[in-house]
């Protein structure tokens, strides 16, 4: 007897047993050290990992971008493990929807996206959760992802010295210039916006992307780096200021030198918001002494990616200076990323 047809809308809490199940056999599951995966009824993964390599986790919840959720989710999580040196392995989201508001289409479409994205990055789904919930009223995933890197190998995000240069790969705010062209493509097509221009910038999250993992394992491997650090929330400002701050360290910053991508400067002017502290995935700010930085800069250009330097690391007691046309200007802070200011 065939399965009966789910209704249009699917009731509060786990999924039916038949969809779950034909939603995990199209997931990328099968690792030789994943001992247990995800399946129906069971609660927990079983991972094998070697004794000469540390495990690396994160996590981080997705609450926005719920179009494109199951990618960012994916991705997030990738380039923070990255930049540390491990590489990303075991993912494991929790995927809460909500009630009332959920159909088979929209779980399958998550799922997919999730799929899709850990396949390019090389992760298998180890495990999760997914349930209809009533305690959310969008889609909600909150990911852990594992990773491993070898011992006396990992970099952190603090661990760049007086003297380093300060180095961005890519543009800024790639990230951000994707979700305003999605979140407001109405609002900006009545203001006279060119239709194709806002699907480019939409488009910016998968090309030339949010992921940094590339660039970040490569430097990793060259040995080259000191610190790297995945500027997100409160854009690439916040991120140098981040790694000042965890090195205990001052900085300077030639702001002319950050790399800020037209189109996303144009977005983001739209609304009055500073490409400087707008969300910034997509961008890799790393750190090396200066001897090394043209080697490290011509081994990102040789797999397809720009770096340039924008300012040098300073003992602490210079702060964090900032500098425009050559002449000092106050360093870019922001208390919330500039992104949030398209909701109030």
């Amino acid at each position: 007897m065939s399965a009966p047809p789910f209704p249009d809308s699917l009731t509060a809490g786990k999924l039916p047993h038949t969809l779950l199940a034909r939603l995990l056999a199209h997931l990328p599951t099968a690792h030789p050290r994943l001992l247990l995966g995800p399946g129906v009824g069971e609660d927990a993964a079983v991972i094998d990992f070697p004794a000469d390599h540390l495990l690396v986790a994160k996590s981080d919840p997705i609450t926005f971008a719920t179009d494109a959720i199951g990618h960012y989710a994916a991705n997030v999580c990738a380039n923070d493990l990255a930049v540390t040196g491990a590489t990303p392995l075991f993912y494991l989201p929790t995927v809460l929807l909500p009630a009332q508001a959920t159909d088979e289409s929209t779980v399958q479409a998550i799922f997919d996206q999730i799929g899709t994205a850990c396949t390019a990055l090389g992760i298998v789904v180890a495990g999760g959760h997914t349930e209809i919930t009533a305690a959310v009223n969008q889609p909600v995933i909150a990911g852990t992802l594992l990773g491993q890197v070898a011992r006396d190998s990992h970099i952190t995000s603090g661990g760049c010295r007086p003297g380093d240069q300060l180095l961005l790969v890519g543009e800024v705010p790639i990230e951000g210039a994707s979700i305003i062209a999605r979140e407001r493509r109405a609002e900006l097509l009545a203001l006279g916006w060119d239709g194709a221009m806002l699907d480019q910038a939409a488009g910016y999250l998968y090309e030339p992307g949010i992921s940094v993992v590339q660039p970040a394992l490569a430097a990793a491997r060259t040995g080259l780096v000191t610190a790297m650090h995945d500027p997100t929330e409160g854009g690439v400002a916040t991120g140098i200021w981040e790694m000042a701050e965890a090195a205990r360290a001052g900085v300077v910053v030639d702001l002319d030198a950050i790399a800020v991508n037209p189109l996303s400067a144009s977005l983001c002017a739209a609304f009055g918001l500073d490409p400087l502290g707008t969300i910034a995935s997509g961008a890799l700010l790393a750190t090396a002494a200066p001897a090394n930085v043209p080697r490290l800069l011509q081994h990102w250009a040789d797999i397809g990616w720009t770096g340039q330097v924008i300012g040098q690391i300073t003992p602490s007691e210079s702060g964090c200076v900032a500098t425009r046309g050559g002449k000092a200007v106050p360093f870019p802070t922001f208390p919330v990323d500039e992104i949030t200011r398209l909701w109030l």
